[in-house]
């Protein structure tokens, strides 16, 4: 009992915290996303035992890159400009540091660095994106707010009803609590989810949220199946312990990292 309550508080307490950010300012939120991908940079760095700090820095600077024009305070071409210049050359040592690794460990140490970028910078700088992608510079919170909602419904619609009446495994050799009913269980309430997202938030038509909702539970869950896969290998339960009763940052964002790329590119198409 003790444990399930703390793991209440921490939840709630974490949903709060990102919900407020989300609603304050766009200002808010871009800060509170990039403090929530250098966290999940950091698990996922210790979990695939990658030393490197370049992560950090590429990362950093993509994300400042792909967000400058959505805040007022930047607008200007010229620190646009030097952005990307800092961000070529980040690069650039990062291979020229390479140089110095033993021969053996280069190819995986650079493979490691891509991974981390591809893996947590990338869908994080995109799903940055997703509330801006309506009109120009012009924050909507209630979208990424309602793909949010969308990923929570699933994760519990698909928990409750996959220990409730789940028999039949998903993927066992990754994920063996995982079923095939409770897949089926989310992607109905996610759906269901969406309808009433339509009537509360009307910046996307039915048809777009609908479409999201699908994007989240198939999408979402092979997110959550992925980083199973990374710490089934790394052989551990948690990506960390930060969140209490919930494990880590990465554990509370598998969903969304994998689905958020493909909102974006869903959105950026319908728009």
């Amino acid at each position: 009992m003790r444990k399930l309550s703390k793991r209440v508080i921490s939840g709630v307490i974490f949903a709060s915290v990102l919900v407020f950010c989300i609603l304050f300012s766009k200002i808010t939120f871009i800060s509170l996303f990039y403090i929530l991908m250098m966290f999940c940079l950091y698990e996922f760095k210790k979990m695939i035992q990658l030393k490197s700090t370049f992560p950090y820095t590429i990362g950093s600077l993509l994300f400042i890159y792909g967000n400058i024009l959505n805040v007022d305070d930047f607008p200007s071409r010229l620190i646009f400009e030097y952005v990307g210049v800092a961000l070529f050359l980040s690069i650039f040592f990062t291979f020229v540091s390479i140089l110095f690794a033993k021969k053996e460990e280069v190819i995986s140490h650079l493979g490691k660095i891509f991974l981390s970028i591809i893996y947590i910078v990338v869908p994080f700088t995109l799903m940055v994106q997703i509330p801006f992608l309506d009109t120009i510079f012009n924050y909507v919170n209630t979208t990424i707010l309602g793909v949010f909602i969308l990923i929570w419904t699933n994760d519990t619609f698909a928990f409750f009803v996959g220990k409730n009446i789940g028999k039949h495994k998903l993927l066992e050799r990754i994920s063996p609590n995982k079923t095939i009913e409770g897949f089926i269980g989310g992607m109905i309430f996610t759906f269901i989810a969406s309808l009433i997202l339509t009537q509360m938030f009307t910046t996307l038509s039915l048809t777009k949220w609908l479409v999201i909702a699908g994007i989240v539970s198939v999408f979402g869950v092979l997110g959550d199946l992925i980083e199973s896969m990374f710490k089934r290998q790394a052989g551990v339960k948690d990506s960390s312990n930060f969140i209490p009763g919930h494990g880590g940052f990465l554990d509370r964002f598998d969903s969304v990292i994998f689905a958020a790329p493909f909102i974006f590119i869903y959105l950026q198409l319908a728009h």
